[in-house]
């Protein structure tokens, strides 16, 4: 493969770069995608990069006029350089599977792991630099990869062949790829006789999704396909249970050892299934009832179809995925070991340290007559979730072992049942907690977000990224929302 490696972990991001605005999309590319696929080793120190392999395929469903990712979101950025002028030509902000694994308890002892990833850029005309930066721990982008593409390369594989028993779903189809967000919808643990399951499904959270704002006022933008692959078994896998399943895409509960946390690890997969169809965003919708997501900022999300938050979890891992939102709530455990340093500000458009009061990112949306950091409830709020988040680990404790332990499953669905009604009735009380406050609707800076209690703030008391329920999102995060689908949309 004509490919030169160059590793380098000292350069830092030109932000002149950002600048360039005026990228003719026929000058310098082809309507096609080029799928770099690549193994990310490491652990919590190191990090390695090597290429796997390149694919060359279908039509590009990105904007053709919006190639510079200014949102400055992510870990990582991908960014593609013409290599005669040294032009930045495209760029894509990203979070990335084997990041979190940096966080885990394992990477921080020194165990490494490989994780196999995708970057889809528009198939060049000439050779380019292609470069993957990482943020320091003062989220300064650094180049941590560079490799020369030529688009002749002999070992580039173009136009793989397609699966003969996929079935590809024209769910909601607005126009061509390049002026929309094009969505696709993956089937995980649907058997061959759980197709019309699978359909039926597939038309409901298309509806939520068109339903939810900002989606719903642009939903003309949105294309949302389905791709359909009948898996040996039906649901998917789940380690504390003691159950594993045969299935296409391979997920599974308890990634990086988080009970709730539903995700795959099998990358090349996912993208040759997704790959039958143009897509800007992966949507993961697996078979099964027992609550459980994830979602990885241009990477992909995970819901579940059955459970009574399922909705919520659409959305919410969506809001991850596809905007780069953070997740706001700070009471759940989670499998990450301090994922925000103390000391910097996060990217992500919803929390802040509130280190500057006079540039705060919601500023324009700020209520009037509101103190920053906003004053709110939360001491009693904080007593009545930590005390439902302990009683909800001890229950999803028991229902495993009852699992593990092969009890009878009227056993095991009358301890799913009562565990269920539980946190339903939670979900409300924090409902109805939220809404009572004084400060319910109002957009400041209230303290708790980002999975830590102190020192981490979101913009309004309750949100689609702090709770579970039927919820929008609220002002802040929305308007990303709305900006994200415009970008993508060529506006």
């Amino acid at each position: 493969m004509r490919i030169l490696i160059v590793l380098t972990f000292l350069m830092v991001l030109d932000k002149s770069l950002f600048a360039q605005s005026d990228i003719m999309f026929d000058e310098y590319f082809i309507d096609k995608n080029l799928r770099i696929d690549y193994h990310h080793t490491g652990d919590a120190e190191f990090e390695l990069v090597t290429v796997d392999q390149l694919y060359g395929y279908g039509v590009w469903a990105g904007s053709t006029k919006n190639l510079i990712d200014n949102f400055n979101n992510g870990a990582y950025y991908y960014k593609v350089f013409d290599t005669q002028s040294g032009k930045l030509i495209y760029s894509k902000g990203f979070d990335s599977y084997f990041k979190e694994y940096q966080t885990s308890d394992k990477a921080l002892k020194g165990v490494k792991k490989t994780y196999h990833e995708s970057a889809l850029i528009p198939y060049p005309k000439n050779a380019v630099k292609f470069v993957i930066e990482k943020r320091d721990n003062q989220n300064i982008l650094k180049e941590i990869f560079a490799a020369e593409i030529y688009p002749d390369d002999l070992y580039i594989i173009h136009d793989p062949v397609k699966d003969a028993r996929v079935t590809v779903y024209d769910q909601f189809i607005n126009g061509h790829p390049h002026h929309k967000v094009d969505i696709v919808i993956l089937a995980e643990g649907y058997t061959a006789v759980e197709q019309i399951k699978f359909e039926k499904d597939l038309e409901r959270f298309a509806n939520a999704l068109k339903n939810h704002e900002p989606f719903k006022r642009n939903k003309d933008k949105l294309n949302i396909y389905g791709v359909f692959k009948p898996s040996e078994e039906s649901g998917c896998d789940e380690p504390g249970a003691g159950i594993y399943k045969s299935t296409v895409l391979n997920s599974t509960y308890y990634s990086l050892g988080s009970e709730r946390y539903l995700l795959t690890e099998d990358n090349k997969t996912m993208r040759d299934l997704a790959a039958h169809v143009t897509y800007d965003a992966i949507f993961i919708m697996v078979n099964h009832n027992r609550y459980g997501g994830g979602g990885i900022y241009n990477f992909f999300c995970t819901f579940v179809s059955d459970n009574q938050f399922s909705d919520y979890l659409f959305l919410h891992e969506f809001g991850h995925s596809f905007a780069g939102l953070a997740d706001e709530y700070y009471t759940s455990e989670v499998a990450y070991n301090e994922f925000y340093p103390k000391d910097v500000e996060p990217v992500e458009p919803n929390i802040t340290r509130l280190f500057d009061k006079e540039n705060l990112k919601w500023k324009h949306l700020i209520s009037k007559d509101i103190d920053i950091p906003s004053p709110w409830e939360k001491d009693d709020f904080d007593k009545m979730d930590l005390a439902w988040q302990k009683e909800r680990r001890e229950m999803n404790k028991n229902i495993a072992r009852l699992k593990l332990e092969k009890a009878p499953s009227n056993e095991i669905e009358e301890a799913q049942n009562e565990y269920n009604e539980k946190d339903k009735l939670h979900s409300e009380a924090v409902d109805l907690y939220l809404k009572q406050s004084k400060f319910a609707g109002k957009v400041g800076v209230f303290e708790g977000a980002g999975y830590s209690s102190i020192g981490m703030y979101r913009p309004m008391l309750d949100c689609l990224m702090f709770s579970k329920g039927t919820k929008p999102f609220c002002a802040v995060c929305e308007e990303h929302v709305e900006e994200v689908i415009n970008f993508f949309a060529g506006e």
